[in-house]
């Protein structure tokens, strides 16, 4: 896993966490009930804290700081018959991904998260992560009855933090999921295309030599 401020919050949840649950233990064990009680709900509260810690350094994996526009991947397109190409997706950290796709352009979208300036404070800013790679017809007959493809770009993970704000209000403090970005451009012949992304959402267009 990444480096993440919330990892060591929840080490550090986790660990005191831990001590006062184990603490807790030897008072009852010593039967003294009232600091087996305290030590024990604060244990566990921490523990919780720590979890929920835990939960939030593994849901952002894979999501990337966004500071300025950046490219986020670059694609070469290759016609591969009527309305068939492949798309060869490269990231920035050296991977890269090909797919059949179908259709008259391609499309790609993506999630953004905007932390609150709660967690601005610990260093945590807009981020993004590519989500589709898809092709589209112009025609919206086409896209109605012709074959659709459709691929993921993001890894698996247990957390998704995006679908996870929009279904629990009580994260509202901590970040915002409100909307995804995408975009999409002919890909009838030969080209390669960067994938760009800033705060108003991604764009496509023709990469430099």
């Amino acid at each position: 896993m990444d480096f993440s401020p919330f990892v060591l919050v929840a080490i550090g949840f986790g660990a005191f966490g831990a001590i006062l649950v184990i603490a807790g233990l030897v008072s009852l064990f010593r039967w003294r009930p009232l600091g087996f009680l305290v030590r024990m709900l604060l244990g566990l509260l921490l523990l919780a804290l720590g979890a929920l810690s835990g939960a939030v350094a593994l849901g952002i994996q894979g999501y990337r700081a966004l500071t300025r526009e950046e490219v986020a991947a670059r694609i070469s397109v290759r016609p591969a018959g009527q309305q068939k190409f492949v798309a060869t997706v490269r990231y920035p950290d050296g991977r890269s991904q090909a797919f059949d796709l179908t259709g008259d352009e391609i499309y790609v979208d993506a999630h953004i998260l905007k932390w609150k300036p709660i967690a601005n404070v610990i260093g945590l800013h807009t981020a993004y992560e590519l989500d589709r790679v898809a092709g589209r017809y112009q025609a919206i007959e086409q896209e109605r009855s012709a074959p659709r493809t459709v691929y993921l770009l993001r890894a698996e993970r247990p957390v998704e933090l995006f679908r996870l704000r929009q279904r629990y209000a009580f994260l509202a403090p901590l970040y915002d999921a409100e909307y995804g970005s995408a975009t999409f451009v002919q890909a009838m012949q030969p080209t390669e295309l960067e994938v760009r992304v800033s705060t108003s959402g991604l764009l496509m267009r023709e990469a430099k030599p």
